[in-house]
C-alpha cells in the first residue's frame, strides 16, 4: 500500500512539473526559447568533442631503426634508469607502459608513456605497421658509431617509415636519435643528418619512377626539383643525441614528453 501510494505521489509530481515546463515554455518568447535551445545543443556537442578528442589522444612512443642501433637499452633506460650491462638483439617487441624512471621522484600524478622497441632485425620489421597507427610519435635510433657501413639500410628503412600511410596521414612526429655519441668515435648529428638526407635523396629518385610506373602507389618525399631535407617532410621531424650505457636520453625524455604531456 505504500508502495502504491509513493507511486501516486511521484506521477502527481510529474505530472505538475510537465504542467510548469509547459506553461513557462508558452510564456518565453520564441527568441529566448531558440537561444536556450542553441545553448543546449552546442553545450551537448562540446562534450561529444571532447570525448572524443581525449579517446584520440595516444602516450604511445615506438622505438625503431636497425639492429644493433641500441633501442633496447634506451627502453630499459626510459624505464628503469639502467642499461642492464648491455642487451642481445630483441627477436620481440619490448612493450610497457610506466612512468619515465628519471620523473619516479616527482610528486603529484604523472601520465605513465606506452613504449613499443620494435625489432630492428630485417625479418621483423614489418612489425612496426602494428604499432604505428596508435603512436604518438616514433624515434628512430641511429648508432652514431657504426654508422657509415649502415647509412645505406638505415636510409632505406627510415624512407618506409617516412612514407607510411599512418605517419603520413597523421603527420606523427619523428626524432631521428643518434645513440651512442659517449664514443669518441661517434659521428656528430649533423654529419648524421646531411649523410642521411643525401641516401633518401637518391632513394626517392628510384621511387619515385617506380611509382610513376604505376607498380606502387606509396606516399613519396620531398619537394620536386629540390634535394631531399627533412623539413620538406610531411610531419616534423627532428636530430637529437643520446647515450643508452651513460644513461644520457635527456633529448629523447624531451622529444617524448611534449607529445604526451605528464
Amino acid at each position: 500500500m505504500d508502495f502504491e501510494r509513493i507511486e501516486t505521489e511521484v506521477k502527481i509530481h510529474v505530472q505538475k512539473w510537465v504542467g510548469e515546463a509547459q506553461l513557462l515554455i508558452q510564456r518565453t518568447p520564441p527568441a529566448q526559447l531558440y537561444v536556450a535551445v542553441a545553448v543546449v545543443v552546442f553545450t551537448m556537442l562540446l562534450l561529444i568533442l571532447i570525448k572524443l578528442f581525449k579517446r584520440k589522444t595516444s602516450n604511445t612512443i615506438v622505438l625503431t631503426g636497425l639492429s644493433g642501433s641500441g633501442k633496447t637499452i634506451l627502453f630499459y633506460q626510459l624505464r628503469d634508469g639502467s642499461s642492464h650491462l648491455g642487451t642481445v638483439t630483441s627477436m620481440e617487441p619490448n612493450e610497457g607502459t610506466f612512468v619515465l624512471h628519471s620523473e619516479t621522484t616527482k610528486k603529484g600524478k604523472i601520465k605513465p608513456v606506452h613504449i613499443v622497441d620494435v625489432p630492428g632485425h630485417s625479418r621483423l620489421q614489418a612489425k612496426l605497421d602494428e604499432f604505428l597507427p596508435q603512436a604518438a610519435g616514433v624515434v628512430f635510433v641511429v648508432d652514431a658509431v657504426e654508422f657509415l657501413p649502415n647509412c645505406r639500410a638505415a636510409s632505406e628503412y627510415l624512407y618506409e617509415v617516412l612514407t607510411a600511410a599512418s605517419v603520413v596521414k597523421r603527420k606523427i612526429p619523428l626524432l631521428i636519435l643518434c645513440n651512442k655519441v659517449d664514443k669518441v668515435t661517434a659521428h656528430t648529428k649533423d654529419f648524421i643528418r646531411k649523410q642521411l638526407e643525401k641516401e633518401i635523396d637518391k632513394l626517392r629518385t628510384s621511387r619515385t619512377a617506380v611509382s610513376e610506373a604505376d607498380v606502387t602507389d606509396e606516399y613519396t618525399l620531398g619537394t620536386p626539383g629540390e634535394a631531399f631535407a627533412f623539413s620538406q617532410c610531411h610531419n616534423k621531424v627532428v636530430i637529437g643525441e643520446a647515450s643508452g650505457l651513460t644513461g644520457e636520453t635527456s633529448q629523447l625524455e624531451d622529444f617524448i614528453r611534449n607529445l604526451v604531456k605528464p
